[in-house]
């Protein structure tokens, strides 16, 4: 499709850089100015949150919805007993029913601030696929929907094809998991009209089986859009930090900590992070993300504002930029960095501050924190901390006290009743 698409959905999706490959973009575009087009994502359940690495689709559920569209969200209850082995080096853990429907509570917190749910037409809806496949007959299923599929052109599929072309095992259990998802499709297609499948570029192998197959069987037209899979400029997998995954719910990563996430991005980012990740108009964020020097900095602070108040509130997001300014600019403390919290009982006769550094978040085991004390790269109330044997008692926490690690993170550390 050379000439520009005349759904308002499509052109958002092309005009902010949401879209990789669409399967059939004309007859999409058709779709989508006929009349509403319901369309899903799936989210298989294998943590109790989402981490940014998945915002970039929830940011697009948000956007179908907002131009008129019908969102379904779809929890992998189902799929997440076998794993998706796309461009995966490993087999992933199997977990049990308990640990998977805790995760879905989990996840399910953070689809609200997105998408607003309901009974009306544009409403969203929250689905699990364990519904349809936790009830398949297998001999029967292998019988009526197997016979869809060509194992040659499975193996050729890039996802398939860059495991084996490794030699590392892919196990008949996970090699069945694009047969599940191409029945997710049709199962939405047939159950609610479902017409738009949409998900990373990784997901695309999975999608088109389930165009083929929702054609096979139904004989009904469905589409299929992938987004870009994300590094950051430095080539970092969008969505992890050097402390591990940025997580979307609160009670796993703090909104100061998410903020700062947003701060710290790359000069060359921040023009196409605001237009993924915010609903700013697309000039305003080309603007900001041409500036330099001292300026590109507050066009970060803008996107760090923007994509917390959509995730936690204006409210979290005012609080977590007044600590960075008073942490950053004036050397205080901040009232909303994240604290560690010890009794007297926790503290006894003392406590290392090798142990309140990973208590903190700051390292991940005592030896990398004996590393940052030994590089010059942590601080005890924004001085120096260079004695990797000093002992903290309670009287030392009369008053909170804040340990930094490089310029940028930073904790409390607080004596409680």
């Amino acid at each position: 499709m050379t000439t520009q698409p005349k759904s308002d959905f499509l052109r958002v999706m092309i005009e902010r850089g949401f879209m990789a490959d669409c399967t059939d973009l004309a007859a999409l575009d058709a779709a989508l100015m006929k009349d509403l087009v319901p369309a899903y994502i799936g989210f298989d359940a294998t943590a109790k949150s989402l981490h940014v690495g998945s915002l970039i689709q929830i940011m697009m559920l948000r956007w179908l919805q907002k131009t008129g569209h019908k969102p379904i969200t779809l929890m992998g209850g189902g799929t997440t007993k076998v794993g998706d082995p796309s461009f995966r080096a490993d087999e992933r853990p199997l977990l049990d029913d308990a640990a998977i429907q805790a995760n879905i509570d989990g996840i399910q917190k953070v689809f609200a601030a997105y998408v607003s749910y309901g009974d009306g037409t544009t409403d969203a809806v929250m689905l699990n696929n364990d519904e349809w496949l936790g009830g398949l007959k297998y001999i029967e299923f292998l019988r009526d929907i197997g016979r869809h599929f060509s194992v040659n052109r499975m193996l050729a599929f890039e996802s398939v094809k860059s495991r084996l072309d490794r030699e590392q095992s892919l196990s008949f259990l996970e090699f069945n998991y694009m047969i599940l998802q191409a029945y997710d499709f049709m199962e939405l297609n047939r159950r609610y009209g479902c017409l738009l499948q949409m998900g990373g570029s990784d997901q695309w192998g999975n999608i088109v089986n389930g165009i083929d197959l929702t054609r096979r069987v139904l004989d009904h037209e469905v589409y299929g859009l992938t987004s870009p899979l994300l590094e950051t400029a430095d080539g970092r997998k969008m969505g992890k930090s050097q402390d591990g995954a940025v997580w979307l719910n609160a009670d796993m990563c703090a909104p100061y900590t998410f903020w700062q996430f947003w701060r710290n991005t790359m000069d060359a980012d921040v023009g196409r992070f605001l237009k993924l990740y915010t609903e700013l108009p697309v000039e305003e964020c080309d603007r900001l993300g041409a500036l330099a020097g001292s300026e590109i900095n507050e066009a970060k602070i803008i996107l760090a504002n923007e994509v917390t108040t959509l995730l936690h509130g204006a409210e979290a997001a005012q609080a977590a930029e007044a600590t960075a300014r008073e942490v950053f600019e004036k050397g205080g403390v901040g009232d909303d960095l994240p604290t560690l919290e010890l009794s007297a009982s926790d503290i006894g006769e003392g406590i290392s501050i090798v142990q309140l550094i990973v208590k903190s978040g700051l390292a991940k085991s005592g030896k990398d924190a004996k590393r940052l004390i030994a590089e010059n790269g942590a601080k005890l109330d924004d001085a120096p901390l260079n004695d990797a044997g000093l002992m903290i008692d309670a009287g030392a926490l009369s008053s909170p006290i804040k340990l930094s690690a490089g310029k940028k993170r930073h904790a409390l550390v607080k004596l409680v009743d």
